[in-house]
């Protein structure tokens, strides 16, 4: 079963549209009904807002708070943020999949999301080259509304990220970014995720990772840099990850839970890139996955500092961990590096090693295995 969920994700990921370009010109080839383009120009300038390009309606403002609803509307639609205010946002409600482009915009909304996407479809975000972006939540939400609203950034559908720009996005709420779907990195865009109450990036059906640089700081008790319930996939890209949060007592669970750089449900695969991670709460853990863990290219390295009053700090986590290739590193200072689940005192008998490393150095503490 978990096999056939995870193919069946992967499936769907590689399935969908991810030509930007090509979307937005109208002539995605998996969506026949779509022969035009809408490119909506949205300019946020303070307590306010101008909108050109909307020849249909869609849009609706309050002060700088934006809706879009375009209803049962098949055109490929555009939205292009610029501007900067202190007291707006973005809510887009529609049917079929979408872009957004942002191309130098800042949005900081004190009663909710930044942008909250509640279409289930596709999000194409591409951050415009050369351009600054920057997305932040307030510390509190307006519980009245109807919608979710889970982080600065919100999408109940998948979001591609792509360009080269930077994206920072702040959430003083709950998580900064947060999507019910799935999520895929392509281009080279920069985004730095903070939060000093959630987790950076909280994802529901798998993220995959295939380029870019990515840059996530947690500072929350128990909070994750990634919280994702299906896998996660890093094919390339730079990325870094710092948790700084101590772990705190669920009651739930009648157990202590720790923060972690990675906490995935499903496997985690690596074939490429490089992903830092430090995490230096109590009982803090770099990658803490439920499934298998697979490194067979690019540079892994998982560190974690913390104490273990009350939960176990680890560098590694996984129902089976597995290194064939590429550079892999986890130290702690207590407790063990790498945890298979196996009830071993014997080092080597708590990882996988594929292959013949140039240098395979395996201790309690301190696991440092180097392909050429």
């Amino acid at each position: 079963m978990l096999l056939l969920t995870t193919a069946c994700i992967f499936t769907a990921c590689q399935k969908d549209d991810t030509d930007f370009s090509a979307y937005i010109n109208g002539d995605s080839s998996d969506d026949s009904d779509t022969s035009t383009t809408s490119t909506i120009y949205i300019v946020y300038n303070g307590t306010s807002v101008s909108v050109t390009g909307d020849t249909k309606g869609y849009v609706s403002t309050s002060g700088a708070d934006v809706t879009v609803n375009t209803g049962t509307d098949t055109d490929s639609l555009l939205l292009v943020l610029s501007g900067s205010t202190s007291d707006g946002s973005l809510l887009v409600y529609r049917e079929k999949k979408y872009g957004i482009q942002l191309n130098g915009v800042s949005i900081t909304n004190a009663d909710g999301p930044a942008i909250n996407n509640q279409c289930g479809k596709s999000l194409y975000m591409e951050v415009s080259s050369g351009t600054t972006n920057t997305l932040t939540d307030g510390s509190a939400y307006d519980e009245t509304v109807s919608y979710q609203q889970k982080g600065a950034l919100f999408s109940e559908g998948q979001i591609y990220f792509s360009g080269s720009g930077s994206l920072s996005v702040t959430g003083n709420y709950k998580h900064a970014i947060a999507c019910d779907d799935y999520i895929v990195v392509n281009g080279s865009p920069t985004i730095n995720a903070s939060t000093s109450t959630g987790n950076g990036i909280k994802v529901n059906d798998g993220i995959w990772i295939n380029s870019g640089t990515i840059d996530i700081s947690v500072s929350s008790e128990a909070g994750r840099g990634i919280k994702c319930d299906s896998v996660v996939v890093i094919t390339g890209g730079d990325i870094t990850i710092s948790t700084t949060g101590d772990d705190v007592y669920d009651t739930d669970e009648a157990d202590y839970s720790s923060a972690a750089c990675i906490k995935c449900d499903y496997p985690f695969t690596m074939t490429g890139g490089t992903l830092t991670m430090t995490s230096s709460g109590d009982g803090g853990k770099g990658l803490n996955c439920d499934g298998a863990v697979t490194v067979s290219g690019g540079t892994f390295s998982a560190i974690t500092t913390g104490g273990n009053d009350n939960s176990k700090p680890k560098a590694v986590k996984g129902d089976g961990i597995t290194v064939s290739g590429g550079t892999f590193y986890a130290k702690v200072n207590k407790s063990w590096a790498c945890d298979n689940g196996v009830d071993s005192d014997t080092p080597a008998d708590r990882i996988t090693i594929v292959g013949s490393p140039s240098t395979q150095s395996v201790a309690k503490k301190l696991v440092n295995i180097i392909y050429d």
